[in-house]
């Protein structure tokens, strides 16, 4: 049996600057961060002659172009996977549509089992191209590259998105406690609503293929923040670092009118009134979690847990996509 992890993340600054339709134009920039919550998939051979497919659905099916999940589909024709006697099973410690990139995670888990399968080692920069490919090439999905990157590399990462598809990888310097600080202060709460990402996207996605000026002039100051929230981070000044994080949410609502809704933004208006003093919402918007940067952390637990909000105590996770056993 073998069984493969990949983090899921959360983004420090700079999101949606990842989506091909922009940065092919004017390259990108972003800040993730990888994170202690993770997607499984595990792969077992199996007796009975058939292909077994275990997530929120069981597929049962004798070759794979039966198969409905589309990324399990094109991963398995892409590394020319022998079936059937084949089972792969996903779990996941949080549910998707939740902004926490587990596309992305969901991708890079298979593929690296996969390859494992195969005997093969594979570099975490091949890993999220590969993962990419299949996401946005094969299957033509409107969204970005950070969750395949984030993913396959862990850690605190910043990304250079370049008009010629190449990604660069850099570690973010920051001093170890700054880091400590960073990871105490940061909490995350689910707002109870899951989406997908896709159709939120899409609007982006589209309106930056045409060049609108609105999104665009958006996503040059999304740019600009996440390049400023870099050096805030990296020079240990981190109440700079929250206030960036709430300039980018304001700018960050007006690229969709599905980004937030009067529920949100009420729960996000309690936040600062009470000890946050930074944040935003994780992934495409619209729902999922509210990540915010906290001065008094006992005082915004207290009230977002009186509004029946959920907190997910994380930790930072430096190691990517791994194979656990095999």
């Amino acid at each position: 049996m073998i069984i493969v992890r990949s983090p899921l993340r959360i983004s420090l600054g700079g999101g949606g600057t990842d989506l091909p339709s922009y940065y092919e134009n004017h390259t990108g920039f972003l800040i993730a961060a990888a994170i202690d919550k993770y997607v499984y998939i595990t792969l077992h051979k199996t007796f009975v002659q058939e292909l077994i497919i275990k997530y929120s659905k069981l597929e049962r099916v004798n070759c794979i172009n039966q198969i409905e999940h589309p990324i399990i589909r094109e991963a398995l024709k892409y590394l020319d996977i022998p079936v059937p006697h084949l089972e792969i099973t996903s779990l996941a410690d949080i549910p998707a549509g939740t902004g926490l990139g587990s596309s992305g995670s969901f991708t890079t888990a298979l593929l690296k089992a996969l390859h494992t399968l195969k005997k093969n080692l594979i570099h975490p920069q091949k890993l999220a191209e590969e993962a990419c490919h299949i996401e946005l090439n094969l299957l033509k999905e409107p969204i970005g590259k950070q969750d395949q990157y984030i993913a396959a590399f862990g850690g605190l990462t910043c990304f250079h998105f370049h008009a010629n598809n190449t990604v660069e990888v850099l570690p973010l310097q920051i001093e170890q406690e700054t880091l400590f600080n960073l990871e105490d202060n940061l909490l995350l709460f689910f707002t109870g609503y899951s989406r997908s990402a896709s159709s939120i996207l899409e609007e982006q996605d589209k309106k930056s293929k045409i060049q609108d000026n609105d999104m665009i002039n958006n996503l040059h100051f999304i740019k600009e923040l996440g390049l400023k929230s870099k050096t805030a981070l990296e020079q240990g000044h981190l109440y700079e670092f929250a206030e960036l994080l709430n300039v980018h949410w304001q700018y960050k609502k007006q690229r969709s009118h599905q980004m937030s809704n009067s529920i949100i933004d009420e729960w996000y208006e309690l936040a600062l009134k009470n000890g946050a003093l930074g944040g935003k919402m994780i992934g495409a918007g619209g729902g999922g979690f509210l990540l915010f940067y906290a001065d008094d952390k006992m005082k915004l637990r207290h009230a977002l847990r009186k509004t029946g909000m959920h907190e997910i105590r994380f930790r930072f996770d430096f190691m990517g996509t791994q194979v656990v056993t095999q």
